[in-house]
């Protein structure tokens, strides 16, 4: 039998409008993406609009975030040997993919630019920064992961959560933490340098990989009144997802995820579930120790 054989992974994802912006009129700013990239290699990425007064086009910069996300780490399953695709994960990636939402949004900008109704709402100062940083009006933060058959990626800039959970159940950051980001204070793509703020994870597969990873905007964790309540989060949609298919949570999903902000944050919330399909591994463990 071989040392590692690739899982088999399933992607589910879904946003919904906060109830704090449906009482304000105001649209989701969150967008939420599956790709399939080549090479079995699959992603969902995350992205959350900040919604403020000066970021009156952070819908559009969200929707922008998770394309330039995906333009960029297709790349990642072209390289022959793992180590280049770690170092170019670690010291390209970055770069590549605020670029990528940067040119984005300039066009976007130059066939739309700034109306006097989008202007309008802004005292001077707030105008004199748009001015000079525009990319402010579509700010938004980005999560991502990539599972291939060699290797799983995590990305994030800004606030958001991204959590694992082990074959024994415990639950993983792949990121500690960033304590700068309270109060609705977060990095973001429209940040200067904001390459700098962003965080790779590069996991090559080499043993056992994470039986569900969970990733959601800050919505989601804000409904909770501490760590512990959110991380057991996890641990309820896995009670759910194994040894199941993805019906046995998607019809009911979106109901959750509004009820959830009702109760909870008010916030728009987007959940991303990457979870290996138990069934389908033990048919490969088992293949393998036939030799078929």
């Amino acid at each position: 039998m071989s040392d590692f054989c690739a899982p088999e992974w399933q992607l589910l994802r879904a946003s919904v409008r906060g109830a704090a912006h449906h009482r304000s009129g105001q649209p989701n700013q969150d967008a939420a993406r599956c790709f399939q990239l080549a090479g079995q290699a699959q992603m969902l990425a995350l992205a959350d609009g900040h919604g403020s007064a000066k970021s009156f086009r952070s819908q559009c910069g969200a929707r922008l975030a998770v394309l330039a996300a995906q333009q960029v780490c297709k790349h990642l399953v072209e390289f022959e040997h793992l180590s280049q695709c770690k170092h170019w994960a670690e010291e390209q990636l970055p770069v590549a993919v605020v670029r990528q939402w940067q040119e984005r949004v300039e066009r976007r900008l130059a066939r739309q630019p700034f109306t006097a109704a989008e202007l309008a709402p802004l005292n001077d100062a707030a105008r004199r920064q748009l001015e000079n940083q525009p990319l402010i009006a579509y700010g938004s933060t980005l999560l991502a992961v990539i599972v291939a058959p060699k290797f799983i990626l995590y990305l994030q800039l800004g606030d958001g959560d991204l959590l694992t959970m082990t074959t024994e159940g415990n639950i993983v950051r792949p990121f500690a933490k960033d304590a700068r980001l309270i109060a609705n204070e977060t990095t973001s793509l429209c940040s200067e340098k904001a390459w700098n703020e962003m965080q790779i994870c590069f996991q090559p597969l080499a043993g056992a990989p994470p039986t569900l990873i969970l990733m959601a905007t800050d919505g989601y964790a804000n409904s909770y009144r501490d760590e512990a309540s959110f991380q057991q989060v996890a641990r309820d949609y896995w009670e759910l997802l194994r040894g199941a298919d993805q019906a046995a949570v998607k019809p009911y999903l979106r109901d959750w995820l509004n009820d959830i902000s009702q109760h909870g944050s008010g916030d728009d919330i987007s959940l991303g579930l990457i979870w290996r399909d138990e069934t389908k591994q033990f048919l490969i463990d088992l293949c393998s120790e036939s030799g078929c």
